[in-house]
C-alpha cells in the first residue's frame, strides 16, 4: 500500500515538472514572438517615420518646384519685355547717330553764317550813330573770342550772336541817358548823352553849358546854340532818367532826306 502511494506521489511529481518544464518552455516561446513583434513594430514605426519624411521632403520640393516655375515664368515675361525695350533703344541709337550726323553737316554750315554775321554786326557798329560804342565794341569782340572756343556749342555760339542782333535792335526803340567823356573844343569833358533811338544822339556837358549833337552826314559831334536846345536837351535828360513826364521836345533831327 505504502508502495502505491509512493509511486502516486512520485508520478505526480514527475507530471508536475513535467508541466512546470512545459509551462516554462511555453513562455519562453511566447517572449521569443513578443520581442519579434516588437522589434517588427520598431521597424514599422521607423519605416513609417522614413515614409512620412520622404513625403514631406516630396511635398516641399513640389512648393519649391512651383516657386521655381512661376519665377521662370516671370524672368520669361520680363525678359520679352527687355527685348522689346532693348529693340526700341536700338532704332533710337541709329536715330541718335543720324542726328549726331546731321548735326555735323549743320555745324559745318552754321559756323560759316556766324562769321559772316559778325562781320556784319561790327560794320553795323562802326557804321551806327556812336551810343553806348564802347560796350557795343566789347560786346562784338567778345563774341569774336567765343568763335574760338571748344567748349561753347555752336548753337549756343548762334545764340549769343542772335542776342547781340537782339539788343542792337531795341537800341532803335527806347529813349535813354548816360554819362560819358567826349573831347570838347580840344578838352576832355564830362557829359551827359540823351538818345533818342537811333532819330538823334545829343549831349551836354554838366553844368549845361554846352549842348551838341551828333552829324551821321559828317560822322563827328557838332556844338549847337545852347539858347535855343539847351532846355529842351536837359528836359530829355530828366525824361530818360524818368525824373520828368513825357512832353513834347523840340531836339535837333535831322530830315530824311539829309540823313540818307
Amino acid at each position: 500500500m505504502k508502495n502505491k502511494q509512493f509511486k502516486a506521489v512520485a508520478l505526480s511529481a514527475a507530471l508536475s515538472a513535467s508541466v512546470f518544464a512545459g509551462g516554462v518552455q511555453a513562455q519562453a516561446s511566447v517572449d521569443s514572438i513578443l520581442k519579434v513583434g516588437e522589434a517588427k513594430t520598431a521597424q514599422a514605426v521607423a519605416s513609417q517615420q522614413r515614409i512620412d519624411k520622404i513625403a514631406d521632403d516630396t511635398s516641399k520640393l513640389l512648393a519649391d518646384f512651383k516657386v521655381v516655375n512661376k519665377q521662370i515664368d516671370g524672368l520669361r515675361v520680363y525678359n520679352a519685355q527687355l527685348e522689346k525695350q532693348i529693340a526700341n533703344q536700338l532704332v533710337v541709337i541709329e536715330q541718335l547717330e543720324e542726328s549726331i550726323e546731321n548735326v555735323t553737316v549743320i555745324e559745318r554750315q552754321v559756323q560759316p553764317l556766324i562769321l559772316k554775321m559778325l562781320e556784319g554786326l561790327e560794320q553795323f557798329v562802326e557804321l551806327d550813330v556812336p551810343m553806348y560804342l564802347e560796350e557795343r565794341r566789347e560786346r562784338v569782340a567778345q563774341l569774336r573770342n567765343n568763335q574760338e572756343r571748344t567748349d561753347i556749342p555752336v548753337a549756343e555760339k548762334f545764340r549769343q550772336v542772335l542776342e547781340a542782333y537782339q539788343i542792337e535792335s531795341e537800341y532803335g526803340r527806347k529813349v535813354d541817358s548816360y554819362e560819358d567823356t567826349l573831347e570838347i573844343g580840344g578838352q576832355e569833358r564830362e557829359v551827359n548823352v540823351l538818345v533818342v533811338g537811333r532819330i538823334a544822339l545829343m549831349y551836354q556837358t554838366k553844368d549845361t553849358e554846352i549842348s551838341g549833337a551828333w552829324d551821321q552826314s559828317q560822322r563827328k559831334w557838332v556844338e549847337l546854340d545852347s539858347g535855343e536846345y539847351r532846355s529842351a536837351i536837359r528836359k530829355g535828360i530828366r525824361i530818360a532818367e524818368k525824373q520828368a513826364s513825357i512832353d513834347i521836345m523840340n531836339l535837333p533831327i535831322l530830315a530824311p532826306e539829309a540823313a540818307q
